[in-house]
């Protein structure tokens, strides 16, 4: 069971490079047990890419979840307020 949930969504545009990309994470609980760290990008308004990282504890999710938000705040990703975006 996770103990609290994590979900993050942000955003990187510069209209000088003609760049408008977002950045979704959140971390949920399986049908099996284990925890699953599910990672979306692209340009806003596409459906982007997805991929799932799947871990048998949540420590190692949320490991993940920390190192990827700590790069994607240094390459200028900001929050935006907005929901995360199914």
């Amino acid at each position: 069971m996770i103990a609290q949930p994590y979900q993050l969504y942000v955003e990187r545009t510069d209209t000088a490079k003609n760049m408008a990309r977002f950045y979704a994470m959140s971390i949920e609980p399986t049908l099996f047990g284990d925890v699953c760290l599910t990672r979306r990008w692209g340009r806003i308004g596409a459906q982007g890419q997805m991929m799932e990282h799947h871990f048998l504890r949540e420590e190692e999710a949320v490991g993940l979840f920390l190192d990827l938000l700590r790069q994607k705040r240094n390459r200028g990703y900001r929050p935006t307020g907005k929901a995360a975006q199914a």
